[in-house]
Order: structure tokens, then sequence, then C-alpha cells
């Protein structure tokens, strides 16, 4: 099952090779998504990714839906 978490703060692509960067080196795989500024990732690492985000300066929240 993956999540969907809002990240408003991806604005160019420098941040979402960063973001891929950081989530990777967290062990975690992502799709980043900058037109709509959403990453996606497995479920079960959802509160790592959003600890590693917040780490890197881009806090990020779980989607409605």
């Amino acid at each position: 099952m993956k999540v969907t978490l809002s990240v408003p703060d991806i604005s160019c692509g420098h941040c979402v090779s960063r973001v891929k960067k950081a989530l990777g080196e967290g062990g975690i795989e992502a799709q980043v998504d900058l037109d709509s500024k959403v990453v996606t990732v497995d479920a079960d690492k959802e509160e790592a990714a959003r600890n590693i985000l917040a780490g890197i300066d881009y806090p990020a929240a779980k989607t409605e839906g």
C-alpha cells in the first residue's frame, strides 16, 4: 500500500533531487511529482519519510483521499 504526502515546498527540479536523495539515503523509495508537489512512499515508511523530509526543511502532510 502506498501513501501520498503533500510537500508544498517542492518548487523546482533541485528540490525533487534533494528529496529523492535524502529519502533514498534513508532506504525509502519514493516517487516525487513536482507539478502536484507530492511524494508517494510505501505506507509502512510514512513516518520515517516525514521525519527525513522535516529534517531537510520540506515538511510533509498526508493527503486526504
